[in-house]
């Protein structure tokens, strides 16, 4: 008979009259003197960023928290709307759509990276890796991640941004240099404006933080939850759902009836 795993857990913890959390007492440690983007790192890491690294995280949360009628809005906006008394669910539900074409594509990013990099020596040539990058995405038709954006071109404005943030904190290195080259790699092979996308920034410079690539589609995740929350509180003032789903009816009924 196997014998039961003793179940232990360093996140949390409370007795009658205290709130543990990573070690941190929460009323009188974290209350007040910890923001959100620290509280994450704590959990993410169990132990507290670094000025560098809270300025540098803090910015990559705020990058994904809001990007306008994205398939995750629609989605939140939609459930909420059919089911109001359940803000959760109209959350969760605009996160399922975290994924490889919207917001989280820092995930595959990272893993392309870390898998590159694992092992390389100091002096790597940065620029012939790329190249096999994106060789070996072209030949298996498969999309480059963290490459191009539908609008922004020929730059994505929030990358600059961020790696500048990086770099001012010591965090823009071998990481950051590879996903700037395999835009520059994918630009030259396919002829086409590719610009290093907010994801693939962020998986980046994920990397740099030291993350797992495992972890980065969290970030997206923790950004997004916010901004959801965001669209719900703007639907119950400004209604638009219901717009949504009436017109889109009305539309492909119209073309039905037409086409018959």
């Amino acid at each position: 008979m196997r014998k039961a795993k003793p179940l232990r857990s360093e996140m949390g913890w409370s007795t009658p009259d205290t709130i543990t959390v990573r070690g941190h007492d929460l009323c009188n440690d974290l209350l007040g003197k910890v923001d959100l983007g620290g509280m994450a790192w704590l959990e993410l890491t169990g132990r507290l960023p670094t000025k560098q690294e809270a300025e540098v995280f803090n910015a990559l949360l705020v990058t994904l928290v809001e990007h306008g009628m994205t398939p995750h809005a629609i989605a939140t906006r939609m459930v909420h709307v059919a089911a109001p008394e359940a803000m959760q669910a109209a959350v969760a539900a605009g996160l399922c759509a975290v994924g490889s074409v919207f917001a989280g594509g820092s995930e595959q990013v990272a893993r392309t990276l870390q898998a590159a990099l694992r092992g390389a020596p100091a002096d790597a040539d940065i620029a012939a890796m790329a190249e096999k990058i994106v060789a070996d995405h072209v030949a298996r038709k498969a999309p480059v991640a963290g490459i191009g954006h539908p609008v922004h071109k020929p730059i994505d404005p929030r990358t600059p941004v961020l790696f500048a943030i990086a770099g001012r904190y010591g965090f823009c290195g071998r990481y950051v240099a590879l996903q700037e080259a395999i835009s520059a790699a994918a630009e030259q092979r396919l002829s086409r404006v590719l610009p290093v996308n907010a994801p693939g920034a962020i998986g980046a410079i994920m990397c740099e933080l030291g993350f797992p690539w495992q972890i980065c589609r969290g970030i997206a995740v923790i950004s997004r939850a916010v901004g959801l929350v965001g669209h719900i509180a703007e639907e119950m003032r400004n209604p638009i759902a219901l717009e949504i789903y009436e017109r889109a009816n009305e539309e492909i009924l119209e073309a039905e009836l037409k086409g018959g």
